[in-house]
């Protein structure tokens, strides 16, 4: 996924400037599943400040998963779903591409239940391009189009693209406190 990240700061002199244009550095165009692609664009720490200083990216280095108070911004498109219902789809490559390229977010996929997982955060999730819909857990699906927006308070949940078009969406991930 070819993602262009441009980042602004606040420089020595006290002048707002780019101080970064280049791709995200966490893209993935899957090889196991065509079509599937991935980028963390950004991330912020539990304290991030903003002024003087180039802003800090950790993202070359954190989980997909924020802690709390910690924020991610990721891209994903998703293929049809049909791609991954061929019967040459080997899910165990899969596994281990998603595991390589998505840190943190793929262990909270469950085995048991392709698509389904649950993460300590609130999201905002956005429909860029195509259709896609959301599986609740109580069985409940909402299709969403283009501009539509999900905010996800720490639900168990899959993406389902039942189309034969790709879909993308854009994801905000604010970490959360989950009771115990």
């Amino acid at each position: 996924m070819k993602v262009r990240r441009v980042v602004t700061g606040i420089g020595p002199e006290g002048r707002c400037g780019v101080v970064s244009d280049a791709p995200a550095p966490r893209s993935a165009e899957f090889t196991t599943v065509a079509g599937f692609a991935s980028a963390l664009i950004w991330s912020t720490p539990k304290d991030a400040t903003v002024g003087k200083g180039a802003p800090q990216d950790d993202s070359p280095l954190v989980s997909f998963v924020p802690g709390a108070g910690e924020t991610r911004l990721m891209m994903v498109t998703f293929p049809p779903d049909s791609v991954m219902m061929r019967p040459d789809f080997d899910g165990a490559a899969f596994g281990a591409e998603f595991a390589r390229n998505v840190p943190g977010l793929a262990e909270t996929f469950e085995v048991d239940h392709p698509g389904m997982h649950t993460t300590d955060s609130i999201d905002y999730d956005v429909v860029l391009d195509g259709e896609i819909v959301l599986e609740l857990d109580d069985g409940n699906e909402v299709t969403l189009r283009r501009n539509d927006v999900v905010v996800q308070c720490g639900t168990r949940h899959a993406w389902r693209n039942k189309t034969d078009k790709p879909a993308t969406m854009l994801f905000v991930l604010i970490g959360a406190h989950r009771p115990r």
